[in-house]
């Protein structure tokens, strides 16, 4: 199967492969410049930009962390990864990634327009409002991010009915990614949820709205997936655990030896104080956080609005905006490790250029 081109709103992406966002900085502007100047498309994670170039574009600080949204979510800091990619990608599409569930979404989706971010992704959580906040940037891309047919008609309504427009494309994903998912715990290893039975009915559903591209997502792996995926009628795919294992990876070189040196066991589903269960590797961390021996918790960055300044974070036993920005910065004795199910199978570092070539011609 030879792939083609695929177009979101105005964009068009040669190779139908988006880039997942990842962060705390694991895809910023190496990463996602790199992977829109090989034609695939780039996403730049919004999370924890205030930790950009060692907390430079972060205003206030306390005890080594951006203090409250504000910081944390840096705009300057996402300027300077958006200007920095432009200058690897050119005036290639290029994304954002930016978490429904976060505090100040709504500021954090103007400074990515006002940075001049392409696309915009929207997943964690039902983003019923999201083209509120690109009021003035007809050009920008609008793709949310759903787990069922049901969360793409809810909505596709309310989009039509409050503004008139609908989603430039659609990108489903399934329990098998990493980081957080849009299930329950039971419903990640229910067969009906998993991603080869729900591809089919959302695109189905897209299909009563006028056919919006979908892209599929959660343990795509190799051409084959991707393959798979298309026949199901995806027109492309995300892939997000898959590109840290490339040279251009914005990861810090602790945090791809961790996804090198997983086997199949290590990687499990653990509860977040985003309110959702997360995939990640079972880590230090992870049996801190078991015997309730994990680092103080006191809600410096005011993340995600679940969270409730640090409520739910006490719950389940840890802050993510620390632990996601420790790993970040490569501490492996308390950094929270993002994967999806296949992250075992990363056995090499590669460049973003032969990766996409695997991808697209075969391994």
């Amino acid at each position: 199967m030879s792939f083609k081109s695929v177009k979101i709103g105005k964009y068009e992406i040669e190779k139908p492969i988006i880039q997942g966002g990842m962060g705390v900085g694991i895809s910023w502007d190496q990463l996602a410049g790199t992977v829109s100047a090989e034609g695939a498309l780039g996403v730049i994670s919004s999370v924890g930009t205030g930790y950009y170039k060692d907390k430079e574009y972060a205003a206030k600080l306390v005890a080594d962390r951006p203090l409250s949204e504000v910081n944390f979510y840096s705009k300057e800091g996402f300027t300077a990864i958006v200007e920095s990619a432009r200058k690897i990608c050119g005036d290639k599409p290029l994304a954002a990634n930016i978490l429904y569930a976060i505090n100040d979404y709504g500021r954090v989706v103007r400074d990515a327009c006002e940075a001049g971010v392409d696309i915009i992704i929207t997943g964690a959580g039902l983003p019923t409002n999201m083209p509120e906040f690109t009021d003035g940037y007809p050009d920008v891309a609008l793709v949310p991010i759903v787990s069922s047919p049901k969360a793409l008609k809810i909505i596709c309504k309310r989009w039509q009915k409050r503004y008139n427009r609908l989603p430039d494309a659609v990108i489903l994903e399934g329990p098998k990614s990493g980081g957080h998912q849009g299930f329950t715990y039971e419903q990640c290893s229910m067969e009906e949820y998993q991603l080869e039975n729900l591809v089919k009915p959302v695109v189905e559903e897209a299909a009563l709205w006028g056919g919006m591209p979908v892209f599929a997502a959660g343990g795509v792996w190799d051409k084959k997936d991707i393959e798979a995926m298309m026949e199901l009628g995806a027109s492309g795919v995300q892939m997000g655990t898959r590109f840290i294992g490339t040279y251009e990876c914005d990861a810090h070189a602790n945090f791809k030896k961790v996804l090198l040196d997983a086997k199949e066991g290590d990687i499990k589903l653990m509860g977040s104080p985003v309110g959702y269960p997360a995939q990640g590797v079972v880590t230090n961390l992870t049996h801190l956080v078991e015997k309730r021996e994990g680092p103080a918790i006191k809600c410096i960055s005011n993340c995600v609005a679940p969270c409730n300044r640090g409520e739910e974070a006490k719950v389940v036993g840890f802050c993510i905006a620390d632990r996601l920005s420790d790993a970040y910065e490569g501490n492996l004795e308390t950094g929270l490790f993002f994967s999806g199910t296949n992250g075992y199978k990363l056995n090499e570092i590669i460049s973003v250029h032969d990766l996409l070539e695997k991808l697209t011609q075969g391994e």
